[in-house]
């Protein structure tokens, strides 16, 4: 195969991995830096430009775009897609996962178990905003935040009302949820591929911090999942039309309750506190998917060989 990686930094630790795993097996692989692509968008010819010439001939693209760069990402990666190439994660899944209140009132509808969440903007009814998620301690997150910025813990009302008009202030769109305290600063987080688990770590904030996220310091080790949390990650990141996605979960008195679901998971983290290729599964899953599109074409049974 020829696989493009749509990816601003090729030494991150992720990407580096995802082109050892793909070299490894046998496949050329480019990364190419999403914002210095260009398009020409027409009916009969629609093509990739990049460093003056035209993008072609790849089976596959792996979409690694940064939060900041989602709008011309996308339209970068549904470019490919108009062109044939099979993207591991397609732009509507990911712009679905990456518009958090749209990703929570679509979990919300299937009956994934959530925090109770408020949404605002400019609401003057703060102490009911409050009240409607049942009172501090509350976390109030901004709704473009990511990595664990943009997201406090006010442990009293008069914090959490303090929090929210400094948030309104700033013209911000708001998520005010219950602080679930059973979780202990810990979440879960899912790496799945297709339709199966295959790495899942804890994550445990610093002391202090009830944030977990391992860009804040937290610390991560591999850990054994429910069956039910095993379900809820599964049929989130099929929710969101996911092929690969981390699902980041609390455990809670009422079941696993879904925080976020990410599109563009890390690797580093998930492969040293779990020992798993996870860069390799993704190659995996790729060539099963291009096994399964030569068969169609050509009237043979894919190859179950991994």
């Amino acid at each position: 195969m020829r696989i493009a990686i749509l990816a601003r930094n090729p030494e991150l630790y992720s990407h580096k991995r995802l082109v050892e795993a793909a070299r490894s097996r046998g496949h050329e692989v480019e990364i190419i830096d999403t914002l210095k692509v260009y398009m020409n968008i027409s009916s009969n010819q629609p093509t990739v430009r990049y460093g003056g010439k035209v993008l072609d001939g790849f089976d596959a693209v792996i979409p690694r775009i940064g939060a900041s760069i989602t709008f011309y990402g996308l339209a970068v990666l549904h470019q490919f897609e108009m062109m044939g190439v099979y993207p591991l994660n397609s732009s509507e899944s990911i712009a679905k996962s990456r518009d958090k209140l749209r990703c929570l009132q679509l979990l919300s509808r299937a009956g994934i178990g959530l925090p109770v969440t408020g949404f605002a903007h400019a609401t003057q009814f703060t102490d009911d905003l409050i009240h409607m998620v049942g009172g501090t301690p509350v976390v109030i997150k901004l709704l473009e935040g990511t990595q664990g910025i943009g997201v406090v813990l006010a442990e009293t009302h008069r914090s959490a009302k303090s929090m929210i008009e400094a948030f309104r202030g700033m013209d911000a769109n708001i998520l005010v949820q219950e602080y679930i305290k059973e979780a202990g600063s810990a979440d879960i987080r899912c790496l799945v591929i297709g339709e199966r688990v295959v790495a899942a770590m804890m994550r445990q904030g610093n002391e202090g911090d009830f944030r977990s996220n391992l860009h804040r310091g937290g610390q991560a080790k591999s850990i054994r999942i429910s069956p039910q949390e095993r379900q809820t990650a599964v049929r989130s990141a099929r929710l969101m039309g996911l092929n690969v996605a981390g699902v980041d979960m609390l455990r809670s008195h009422r079941g696993p309750l879904v925080m976020e679901i990410n599109s563009s998971p890390g690797l580093e983290g998930l492969e040293k506190a779990t020992g798993t290729d996870v860069a390799g599964k993704i190659i995996h899953f790729l060539e099963q998917k291009q096994s399964h599109k030569a068969s169609k074409n050509t009237g043979t049974a894919p190859s179950t060989q991994t």
